[in-house]
């Protein structure tokens, strides 16, 4: 799993747990700056993975809804399914070379 994959597979999964969460938390939590995180989102929505919008009646316009769409959750779940194949195979290769020595 490349970067990029991490990276998407880490922001699906907090959209997911708190769809309320806000940009600033998200970017703060995975320890990127705002403006990536927010390039990042840009791509999901144009990859068809998330939809947003703001609350229209909220006097703060900076709130938004983050939603995985069915391709998201589709997506999300190979990206963890990958991730867990590729630490099984780490492990296995750990443990074989552990029973070398």
């Amino acid at each position: 799993m490349n970067k990029n994959d991490q990276e998407e597979l880490d922001i699906l999964r907090k959209l997911n747990d708190k769809n309320s969460t806000s940009q600033r938390e998200i970017a703060e939590d995975m320890g990127i700056s705002l403006g990536k995180l927010n390039y990042c989102l840009k791509a999901l929505k144009k990859k068809g993975l998330i939809k947003y919008k703001n609350f229209k009646n909220n006097k703060n316009k900076k709130n938004y809804l983050y939603i995985l769409t069915p391709k998201g959750i589709s997506h999300k779940t190979q990206l963890a399914i990958n991730f867990m194949k590729r630490k099984m195979k780490e492990y296995d290769e750990l443990k074989k070379e552990i029973e070398k020595k």
